[in-house]
């Protein structure tokens, strides 16, 4: 059932939107970087540590059996979420990061050689770099660009001319970190495909607005993270194709991931169990399952349309500020980046922060990016449903006040 969008209702389930910051109520502009966390994910947590607390798949009592249970229906509210086939292919990780670093370990250092490339864009987070130049120092195979283009957008014929038999592996965002350019991951996908490459999406910026479909866009593997999509932090998700995971070896070592082990040899789990060893983040699972049922409880799409809106408000708003230029301006995106010239990025950011305005300064973990701009940093004013247009308004007369007394 759909409930109809109200801001005010919505504002009331976050907690922490109540907080003051340096003596003046919180305007909260940094969801882009994690996003504050509803009631019902922090209830959710409450009530698995004060009512059911035990560990999965182990053990024979009744609290572990409930606590299995609950686990294991998590997963299949991710499933359901990204339209998965099967429960089997959504790995639990710690995050977007470990998830990338795993498909990196498992399937590239299991099926990469020297000569092989992975193509990489140059719009990236570092977790979906550092993890690929990694594993081709391991094996040989080396990292190639796809550069972006002067908007801020990928350049799409670069890639295609980039792409040939010795790609292997295509990784890019859904959507970027710094200026939430959304990639054409359809084209791409199809045309790695065409090669016999796998993709790797990084949906961590792109799975709180917009519904994902993992078999329509044929992703081999698609990550996130859920503290980006009013989760706990501790908790994300791999997804790959069955097929793929059933082939690739395990990572980690440890309790649950083995069906026998002895000193002549260990066998191990079938998929998932082989990719989750040890003890696994059990309340981070169940509070995402609530995340996501939460979230998709709502008019998804009047919320991007009140996003859109205070996006917009906001740009108005500041738009005759000298020598203020937005980054990479993208239609239609939760998020905007901006410089103001002959002025540090952190200067502003700790004035707007004296007036009770989070929001992100630096890099953003987007280096190559940066560099390509010429840049060493931006701020980012970062959008999520429950900003109002008070926060909007407080953000401009903020930034107008810090950027007169600099």
């Amino acid at each position: 059932m759909t409930v109809q969008f109200d801001i005010n209702q919505i504002r009331q389930q976050f907690p922490a939107l109540a907080l003051e910051c340096n003596g003046q109520p919180l305007v909260y502009l940094d969801s882009a970087a994690t996003t504050q966390k509803p009631t019902i994910v922090i209830e959710t947590i409450r009530q698995y540590y004060s009512g059911h607390n035990a560990n999965v798949h182990r053990g024979s009592h009744a609290l572990t059996a409930a606590a299995t249970t609950q686990f294991e229906q998590a997963r299949e509210t991710v499933q359901r979420f990204i339209n998965a086939r099967q429960n089997k292919e959504i790995i639990w990780t710690r995050g977007a990061t470990e998830a990338l670093n795993l498909i990196a370990q498992t399937y590239a250092r299991q099926n990469l050689k020297p000569g092989d490339e992975i193509l990489v864009s140059e719009l990236e987070h570092h977790a979906n770099i550092v993890p690929w130049q990694i594993v081709a120092e391991q094996t040989g195979a080396k990292v190639v660009k796809i550069p972006m283009k002067p908007d801020c957008t990928l350049d799409m014929d670069a890639f295609h001319q980039r792409l040939g038999d010795q790609t292997k592996i295509v990784a890019v965002a859904h959507v970027t970190n710094v200026t939430s350019t959304r990639n054409p991951i359809e084209e791409i996908i199809a045309a790695a495909h065409q090669y016999g490459a796998i993709a790797v999406i990084d949906g961590a910026q792109a799975v709180a607005h917009e519904t994902v479909d993992v078999q329509a866009l044929d992703a081999d593997f698609y990550v996130f993270s859920g503290h980006k999509i009013f989760a706990p932090a501790g908790i994300g998700v791999l997804y790959g194709k069955f097929e793929l995971l059933d082939a690739m070896p395990p990572w980690h070592g440890g309790g649950k991931m083995v069906e026998k082990v002895s000193f002549e040899g260990t066998t191990f789990s079938a998929v998932p169990g082989k990719f989750e060893a040890g003890t696994p983040n059990v309340a981070g699972s169940l509070a995402l399952a609530a995340a996501i049922d939460w979230l998709t409880s709502l008019d998804r799409q009047t919320a991007e349309d009140h996003i859109h809106h205070l996006r917009q408000k906001a740009l108005e708003g500041i738009k005759d500020i000298e020598d203020l230029r937005i980054i990479g301006l993208q239609p239609d995106a939760s998020l905007f980046s901006f410089v103001v010239d002959g002025v540090h990025h952190q200067d502003i950011a700790t004035l707007l922060d004296q007036q009770g305005i989070a929001l992100r300064a630096g890099h953003h973990c987007a280096h190559p990016m940066l560099d390509a701009l010429g840049l060493s940093g931006t701020l980012r004013v970062s959008l999520a449903l429950y900003n109002t247009e008070q926060d909007v308004e407080r953000f401009v007369a903020a930034l107008h006040k810090a950027c007169s007394l600099l």
